[in-house]
């Protein structure tokens, strides 16, 4: 348990930017795993579509530090490969 005011503050915020941090990974994942399911089902066309979303989900967590810049550059990567494979 936090003992020092300042120590205290630095929880509370830490909790703070757990919700959107957690938020964020939300966001890929949930972007990753729709497309990999139409990719699933055969319908690659839909999956392209929904790239854009999966993009922009991994770059507003990098931008924010949720993950690494290099780490959302190597998932778009594997995730755009993924897709030109199955077409």
């Amino acid at each position: 348990m936090a003992i020092t005011s300042s120590a205290k503050k630095a929880h509370r915020a830490s909790l703070r930017r757990r919700v959107f941090n957690m938020r964020r990974k939300g966001a890929i994942s949930e972007a990753v795993k729709r497309i990999k399911k139409l990719l699933a089902e055969k319908r690659p066309e839909e999956a392209r579509q929904l790239i854009p979303r999966a993009y922009r989900a991994f770059d507003k967590a990098a931008k924010e530090h949720t993950i690494k810049k290099g780490a959302a550059d190597r998932k778009k990567s594997r995730l755009t490969r993924l897709i030109q494979n199955v077409t």
